[in-house]
């Protein structure tokens, strides 16, 4: 019989940059022309947001972030290696990475052997690549193991319930993985001590075809006429997929590792907030429900409710979830991290 641990960590871009650079996404919301012109004065901002901002455009605060932010990495990973998986099973999203106009799936599996990121590549139009705190060359290519045999065994276990999930044999985004998964695999080894653990990368679908729209986010006012773009799957969809996936493991011969990854409320979907901070009334919600047991409940999630608070991502976490409360283990906290000018809020927990 197989042995879960379940994991719950993030995939925030901005762990990436330099101190200075980390609010960056808050400056370019504030260049914007969507944000009110009263909420532009940090003199009208939420007392705790003008405190992080501080005099120093928030550097202080990124600083401390990621300092909070790498220590749960590490003690995630202490944990992933004492459990020794025979393979990693990471839930994350494409942001019109691997999945543009072709085809957009719910749910993918995929099946390889070996993966290949390039997560630095130069972007279209910048010579200079994309730049990182360990200052990596823009070509620098990362290798990891897969586990198709493992792939294989989830795609065929599921099918026997009822559950077809899409799977793919090659990504098709000119960095590899989409950087919900190589940005997580990046900070697991923060301390560049090698990742060994073999990966099998399940994408979740969390924005539905409003991402094909906005080119990925790019276009953050795109709008649409007569009927609006499909839909992301739905919260009670991604916890019976997880719940599935907890009983399918369960009866496999490995000791398999399940890893959500995502931030919570993202400010920039947050439109009740113009565009500015994270629903952190909603996100202590979620952790009260986590740290007491209460996953049940997110199977009840409405997408109004979600995209309200701005916590598409959270989907990952439904996922992990269902596969939890199926197992029936009970969580361990090990960091909440709340941001105001940092676009979102973080969380790191594990089950085992």
């Amino acid at each position: 019989m197989g042995r879960i641990l379940g994991l719950g960590v993030t995939h925030y871009p901005g762990l990436l940059e330099q101190d200075g650079e980390m609010a960056n996404l808050l400056r370019r919301t504030l260049a914007g022309s969507r944000v009110p012109e009263r909420a532009r004065d940090p003199n009208n901002w939420p007392p705790p947001m003008r405190e992080e901002w501080g005099a120093d455009g928030g550097v202080a605060a990124a600083q401390a972030h990621r300092q909070r932010c790498f220590a749960a990495f590490r003690a995630v990973r202490e944990r992933l290696d004492t459990f020794k998986p025979d393979f990693v099973l990471i839930l994350g999203d494409d942001q019109y990475e691997n999945f543009v106009e072709d085809v957009v799936p719910p749910f993918c599996l995929y099946v390889l052997d070996g993966i290949e990121s390039r997560p630095f590549l130069e972007e279209e139009g910048n010579g200079s690549g994309v730049p990182n705190i360990w200052n990596d060359a823009h070509d620098s290519v990362f290798h990891h193991r897969g586990h198709a045999e493992g792939a294989r065994f989830i795609a065929n276990r599921l099918s026997n319930e009822g559950v077809f999930i899409p799977y793919a044999y090659r990504l098709r985004h000119p960095k590899g993985l989409a950087h919900a998964f190589i940005n997580t695999l990046l900070y697991l080894d923060v301390d560049r001590r090698g990742f060994g653990h073999p990966v099998i990368p399940l994408h979740v679908n969390c924005y539905g075809g409003w991402l094909v729209r906005s080119r990925g986010g790019a276009l953050l006012q795109s709008e649409t006429t007569g009927e609006p773009d499909p839909p992301a799957p739905s919260a009670a969809a991604c916890f019976d997929l997880g719940r599935a996936l907890a009983r399918s493991l369960a009866q496999s011969p490995w000791r398999v590792a399940i890893m959500a990854s995502s931030s919570w409320s993202h400010a920039f979907l947050t439109a009740k907030n113009d565009w500015l901070f994270p629903d952190h009334a909603s996100d202590r919600l979620r952790f009260d429900e986590l740290r007491e047991g209460r996953l049940a409940s997110w199977r009840e999630f409405e997408r109004g409710q979600l995209e309200g608070a701005g916590q598409q991502e959270m989907l990952n976490w439904v996922v992990l979830a269902g596969a939890m409360s199926e197992l029936n283990l009970k969580v361990e906290v090990i960091d909440y991290v709340e941001t105001w000018v940092l676009n979102s809020n973080k969380c790191f927990a594990a089950w085992a």
